[in-house]
C-alpha cells in the first residue's frame, strides 16, 4: 500500500458561479437595481440588462484558470508596459551611484548585503530597499526517499510539517521558498569532481574502482541544487532593529535555529549562501552560457571564491514577451500551478517535475505561513464556505456533486488537524525552463507540461508576467501576490 500524506485544498470564498465574495455582492446589487428599474423605469432596465450580462460573462467565464476580465486586464497591462518601453532592459555602461538599481523589473530595488555568520564566514542577504524585506538562503541537500526506509520518510514529512507550522509563530517571516534547480553538466565535470575528492592515501583498489566508475559513467550528467530562502520583515521582530546591521544580527540568530530544525526534515544543511554564490546564481540564471566561468563560485569551497560585485549579476539585456522572457544567452518560459495535485500526496508527487533535463530548470514551492492566531478563524470561514456551497448545490440541483462532498471533507479535516496543533500555510508553485537555443523551447515546454500532468498538476503559463515568475524562482525574496493561485495545506 502506497503511503499518502494528506492533500491540498484551494482557498475558496462564499460566492456564486465561481465568483469571489465581493463580485457576488456586486452581482446581487446589480440584480436588485435591475428589478427596481424594471418596476419603475423599464426603459433604463433594457439598457442596463446587456451591461450586466457582459459584466457577468467577463467575471465568470474562465480562461486558463482565471476570468476573462483578469485575462484581458493582464494583456492590457502588458501591452501598455510594452508601449511605454518597460518590457525591455539594457544595462548601461555608466552607473551614477553605487546604490543605483541594477536588476530589471521587480528585482530593481533588490541589492546585496554581506554579513558575518558568527562562525568566521559570511553569508549574503538580499535586501529589498522598497519593502524593507531581507532574504537569506540556506543551501541544503535532500535525502533520497527511494533509498530510505518508509518509517524514516514518514518522520521527515512529519518534521517538515512541524517546521512549517512553527513559522506561524514567527510573524517576521513573510514567506519561504524551496527551489530545486537542475542543469546539464558535461561528463568531464563529474570526472573532475571525483578526481579532486580521491584521497591519494586511500587503497589502490578503491581508487581503481572509482576511476572505472567515472570512465563508464555517461558523457552527460546533471547538477542538482536545492535551496531554502527565507524572507524576513525586520520591522516585525519583537524588538525593531535600529539599522540594517542590527537586523542582520537578528536574522543570523534566527537562521541558527532554523538550520538546526531543518536537520530533522530529510535534508542535510550545507550552509548559508555566500554573497558570491548568490551573485553566481542570479548571473547564471540570466546567462546560462557563463556557468563554466563561475563554477568555482557555486562550489562550497570558500578558498576558491573570488571577489564578486553585485553588478556582476546584472544581465546585459532582457525583454519580456507575453509568453516568454529573453535574457542574455537564454530564453525562459515560466509557469504557475493552476491547481494542486488532484490526487493523494505521496513522497514522490513532484518527482517527475523535479527530474533533471537537457536544459536549466528551476521549480519553486512558495509557502506563506498563516499566523497561528488567525489560522483557526480562517479555517472556520473556509469550512463555512465549503458547507454553504454544498447546501446551495443540494437546493438548486437537488444533488451534491462528488467534488463538493470531497471539498467539505477536506475543509473539515483541515479544521480538525488545526485543533490538534497543525499549522496553516498558503502554497504556490512556480516552474521556469531556460534554454540557450530557441529551437529547444518547444521541446522544453512540452516536456515540462507533460511532467506536470504525470503528477496530476495543472500548470498555466504566466502570460504577460514571465519576468515576475522568472524572478520568483531566484533566491531574492520575490513573491507576486497577483500570480498566486492560493492553496491551503
Amino acid at each position: 500500500m502506497v503511503r499518502t500524506y494528506g492533500g491540498w485544498r484551494r482557498r475558496r470564498s462564499i460566492g456564486l458561479f465561481g465568483l469571489g465574495l465581493n463580485a457576488t455582492l456586486i452581482l446581487l446589487a446589480g440584480l436588485v437595481v435591475l428589478m427596481l428599474s424594471g418596476m419603475f423605469a423599464p426603459t433604463f432596465a433594457l439598457y442596463f440588462l446587456p451591461v450586466m450580462v457582459v459584466a457577468f460573462l467577463l467575471a465568470a467565464v474562465p480562461v486558463g484558470g482565471e476570468s476573462v476580465l483578469s485575462f484581458l486586464l493582464t494583456r492590457l497591462r502588458w501591452w501598455w508596459a510594452k508601449v511605454l518601453g518597460h518590457t525591455r532592459y539594457r544595462a548601461g555602461v555608466m552607473v551614477e551611484h553605487p546604490r543605483a538599481f541594477q536588476l530589471p523589473g521587480v528585482l530593481a530595488p533588490v541589492t546585496l548585503l554581506s554579513c558575518e555568520d558568527g562562525r568566521g564566514g559570511r553569508f549574503g542577504l538580499a535586501w529589498n530597499r522598497r519593502l524593507g524585506h531581507m532574504t537569506a538562503t540556506v543551501l541544503v541537500s535532500s535525502n533520497s526517499v527511494w533509498l530510505a526506509e518508509p518509517s524514516d520518510v514518514d518522520t521527515w514529512v512529519a518534521n517538515w510539517h512541524q517546521w512549517l507550522a512553527s513559522l506561524g509563530y514567527m510573524p517576521w517571516i513573510q514567506w519561504v521558498t524551496v527551489t530545486v534547480e537542475s542543469r546539464p553538466a558535461p561528463g568531464s565535470a563529474l570526472r573532475g569532481n571525483v578526481e579532486a575528492d580521491i584521497d591519494p592515501q586511500s587503497p589502490a583498489a578503491a581508487r581503481r574502482i572509482m576511476r572505472d566508475l567515472v570512465l563508464n559513467a555517461p558523457t552527460v550528467s546533471a547538477q542538482v541544487e536545492t535551496r531554502i530562502s527565507l524572507t524576513y520583515d525586520p520591522r516585525k521582530f519583537p524588538v525593531a532593529p535600529k539599522d540594517r546591521m542590527q537586523a542582520a544580527v537578528e536574522i543570523s540568530g534566527y537562521l541558527n535555529q532554523i538550520e538546526t530544525s531543518l536537520a530533522s526534515t530529510g535534508v542535510s544543511v550545507l550552509g548559508r549562501a555566500t554573497p558570491e554564490q548568490l551573485v553566481a546564481m542570479v548571473r547564471t540564471a540570466y546567462d546560462p552560457t557563463v556557468l563554466s566561468d563561475v563554477s568555482t563560485i557555486l562550489s562550497d569551497k570558500p578558498q576558491d571564491i573570488g571577489t564578486v560585485d553585485w553588478t556582476d549579476a546584472t544581465p546585459v539585456e532582457a525583454e519580456v514577451h507575453h509568453d516568454r522572457y529573453t535574457h542574455d544567452s537564454g530564453t525562459s518560459v515560466s509557469w504557475i500551478w493552476q491547481e494542486a495535485p488532484r490526487t493523494h500526496v505521496t513522497s514522490t508527487v513532484l518527482a517527475e517535475l523535479l527530474s533533471p533535463t537537457r536544459w536549466v530548470k528551476r521549480t519553486t514551492l512558495l509557502f506563506r505561513p498563516w499566523p497561528a492566531a488567525a489560522a483557526a478563524r480562517a479555517l472556520e470561514h473556509q469550512n463555512a464556505a465549503a458547507q454553504y456551497k454544498s447546501d446551495l448545490s443540494a437546493r438548486v440541483r437537488h444533488r451534491v456533486s462528488a467534488r463538493d462532498r470531497q471539498d467539505v471533507a477536506y475543509a473539515q479535516q483541515a479544521a480538525r488537524e488545526e485543533t490538534r496543533g497543525a499549522g496553516l500555510v498558503q502554497v504556490s508553485l512556480y516552474t521556469t525552463a531556460t534554454v540557450d537555443d530557441g529551437e529547444k523551447m518547444r521541446q522544453a515546454v512540452a516536456h515540462t507540461e507533460s511532467a506536470a500532468e504525470t503528477s496530476r498538476i495543472r500548470l498555466r503559463r504566466a502570460w504577460g508576467s514571465q519576468d515576475v515568475a522568472f524572478a520568483t524562482t531566484l533566491p531574492l525574496g520575490v513573491c507576486p501576490p497577483f500570480l498566486i493561485q492560493r492553496g491551503m495545506g
